[in-house]
């Protein structure tokens, strides 16, 4: 049995539901699963996971959060080479750019992104529940 984290930032509500999602989709494969708020997650408790689902909205001029979610990330970003992830969240406004610069970076990081990236705009719809549901199904 693989065992997942789903790591997340959610300001209103829209990532968390995602997070949920993934999560549900990775029990329904047979993972093990924790749930982190970003606050709670750090690198070293990456190593006691063999995949991670990190998520995020898009913030300000289309980028992570920055005053709690950027932080942790930037500290976890050492434990992901070779590390199995996947990327989700929910934005507002602009085209995506936050998730492809996102996804950019874990793979200059060494990251293997397991699955193509979950965003939405504004609330999550079935078929944006779905598709996080299919991203832990992905991770397990």
């Amino acid at each position: 049995m693989s065992k997942v984290a789903v790591v997340f930032w959610s300001g209103t509500g829209n990532t968390e539901a995602m997070a949920e999602a993934v999560a549900d989709g990775a029990r329904s494969a047979g993972a093990e699963v924790e749930v982190f708020a970003n606050a709670d997650f750090s690198a070293d408790l990456a190593d006691q996971f063999d995949a991670i689902a990190f998520g995020c909205p898009s913030m300000g001029v289309e980028v992570l959060e920055e005053d709690e979610f950027e932080p942790m990330f930037t500290e976890v970003e050492g434990s992901l080479k070779d590390k199995k992830i996947a990327l989700f969240g929910s934005f507002g406004w602009g085209d995506g750019e936050w998730m492809r610069n996102w996804e950019e970076r874990c793979h200059d990081d060494g990251a293997v992104l397991a699955c193509e990236s979950v965003t939405c705009m504004n609330d999550p719809d079935d078929e944006a529940i779905a598709a996080c549901k299919a991203l832990g199904e992905a991770l397990a």
